[in-house]
C-alpha cells in the first residue's frame, strides 16, 4: 500500500518526504525539481511497542510501516500534458490514496508558480487537473456503456451511477464527496478514479506557525475545503521537521519539548496516513522481539496469523488473544491469565486494533 505525495510546485512535497523517511530527496528552489518518483518506507509511530518491548525486556523491536511516494509537481493544464502532467497522473492512479501537500506560509525567496501562496486556489488548481482528466475516463466509460445497454437492460443501473458522477465532476466536485452505498463504492472503487482515492491535506506552515500552535487564516481555509470533502487536514512544519529528522529520537524529543510542540505534525500525518487506508496493527512481544503486524480493519485471526507465516495460516488451531489495555493493567501476561482476560478466539475471529495474541497452530 502506497500513499503519493502530491501539490503544487515548490510547496514542500519533497521537503515533507524527507521528514518522513529521513531520505535526501532533493529539494530546490524551482519548478519541477523533482521529475521522478521518490520512494521510502516510513515506520509508523506506535507507543504500545515502546511498552511491550520493555515489559518483555525484548531484543528488538520492529515497527510497522507504510511507503510514501514523493511525485512529481502538477500545474494548470496537467490533464492536457501540461508540465509533467501525464507523468504525475498515471502516478497517482497507481496509489492507495493521496497526501496533498499545501503550501500555509508567506516567504518571498520560495517561488509560488501562480505569485503568492493561496490555499484554497491552489487546492482547486491540483483538484480541477484530477476532475478534468476522471471526466475524459468516465464519458468513454459512458458511451461503451450506452453502447452495450441496447444488448443488455442490466447495465442501466450502471449508466445511471455513470452519469449521476460524471455530473457530479462537471460541478467541480471530487467523486469521494459523492453519497455512496456499499454497492455503489464497490463499483466506484473497481473503476480506479483519480478523485475518488482518500486525501490528507497537509497544512504547511513555518516553524513559528507550529511554535504558536494556532491554525492561521490560511490553514482554516484548508480545513473548510476538507471539511466540505470529507477529508482529513494535518498541519505540519515540513522544513523543521526534515531538519530534526536527522537528530536521534531523544534530541529531536527535546527540541519540540523546548518549542512547545506536544506531538509532531508528522507523527499525526504517518498515523493518519495508516488509518486513511482502513490498516490496523495486532502485536505480538516476546523475548526475541515486540512486533506490529499490518491487516486490513475487519481481517479474521488465521489470515492475521498468515501475515506472520504461512504455516501459521494453514495450521491455525486458534488466537490467545488480550487487549493491550486489559495487558498493561494487569502487568504481565500471566497476571493477565488469572484474571481470566486471555482469550481463545477462533477462525472467525475479527483481529483488533491493539490485540496482543499469540497463535497456535499445527505444523
Amino acid at each position: 500500500m502506497k500513499l503519493g505525495i502530491v501539490g503544487l510546485p515548490n510547496v514542500g512535497k519533497s521537503t515533507l518526504f524527507n521528514a518522513l523517511t529521513k531520505e535526501d530527496a532533493p529539494v530546490a528552489n524551482f519548478p519541477f525539481s523533482t521529475t521522478e518518483s521518490n520512494v521510502a518506507v516510513a515506520q509508523v509511530p506506535d507507543e504500545r511497542l515502546r511498552v511491550l518491548t520493555e515489559m518483555h525486556s525484548a531484543e528488538r523491536t520492529v515497527y510497522t510501516t507504510i511507503e510514501f511516494y514523493d511525485m512529481a509537481a502538477l500545474v494548470k493544464g496537467a490533464s492536457e500534458g501540461s508540465g509533467l502532467g501525464n507523468k504525475f497522473l498515471a502516478q497517482i492512479r497507481e496509489s492507495a490514496a493521496i497526501v496533498h501537500v499545501v503550501r500555509c506560509f508567506d516567504d518571498d525567496t520560495i517561488i509560488h508558480v501562480d505569485g503568492a501562496p493561496d490555499p484554497a486556489r491552489d487546492i482547486e488548481t491540483l483538484n480541477l487537473e484530477l476532475i478534468f482528466a476522471d471526466i475524459e475516463m468516465l464519458e468513454r466509460r459512458l458511451e461503451k456503456t450506452r453502447k452495450a445497454l441496447k444488448g443488455d437492460k442490466g447495465l442501466e443501473k450502471e449508466l445511471s451511477l455513470l452519469s449521476r458522477m460524471n455530473e457530479w465532476l462537471l460541478e467541480g466536485k471530487p467523486i469521494r464527496s459523492l453519497d455512496q452505498d456499499d454497492d455503489e463504492r464497490a463499483f466506484i472503487a473497481a473503476i480506479d478514479l483519480l478523485t475518488s482515492k482518500p486525501v490528507i491535506y497537509a497544512a504547511n506552515v513555518s516553524e513559528d506557525e507550529a511554535e504558536a500552535g494556532t491554525d492561521s487564516a490560511y490553514v482554516n481555509d484548508v480545513r473548510k475545503i476538507a471539511e466540505a470533502e470529507g477529508a482529513d487536514v494535518v498541519v505540519v512544519a515540513a522544513k523543521l521537521e526534515a531538519e530534526l529528522a536527522k537528530l536521534d529520537d531523544e534530541d529531536r524529543q527535546e527540541f519540540f519539548d523546548d518549542l512547545g510542540i506536544k506531538e509532531p505534525g508528522l507523527e499525526k500525518l504517518i498515523r493518519a496516513s495508516y488509518h486513511l487506508l482502513d490498516l490496523i496493527s495486532f502485536l505480538t512481544a516476546g523475548k526475541p522481539e515486540a512486533r506490529a503486524w499490518t491487516i486490513r480493519r475487519g481481517t479474521k485471526a488465521p489470515q492475521a496469523a498468515g501475515k506472520i507465516h504461512s504455516d501459521i495460516e494453514r495450521g491455525f488451531i486458534r488466537a490467545e488473544t488480550i487487549a493491550y489495555d486489559d495487558l498493561i493493567e494487569c502487568g504481565s501476561m500471566a497476571k493477565a491469565r488469572e484474571k481470566g482476560l486471555v482469550r481463545a478466539e477462533g477462525k472467525n475471529y475479527e483481529v483488533k486494533d491493539g490485540d496482543v495474541i499469540h497463535f497456535l497452530f499445527n505444523v
